[in-house]
């Protein structure tokens, strides 16, 4: 795993965020509720796939195909 990159949800991702991730990232915030604090958005590598973790539970990470993909997930289990 190499470790990543930090930034809030609704502003501009890193350049090192790739291409692939970023029109899912922008889906995800769309949905975000207005008006509370933004959460944060963790990307690191896993075996050379890139993964955006929000802290709110949502991870976007890649297919085999190389298509962006969300899923929910609970950091408590």
């Amino acid at each position: 795993m190499q470790l990543g990159t930090r930034w809030s949800a609704g502003g501009e991702p890193p350049r090192s965020v790739p291409e692939a991730l970023r029109a899912e990232i922008a889906r995800v915030e769309a949905t975000l509720p207005p008006g509370q604090p933004a959460p944060s958005w963790t990307l690191t590598w896993l075996e050379g796939r890139p993964i955006a973790e929000l802290d709110s539970g949502i991870e976007i990470t890649l297919d085999a195909e190389g298509r962006a993909f969300a899923t929910r997930f609970d950091p408590m289990e």
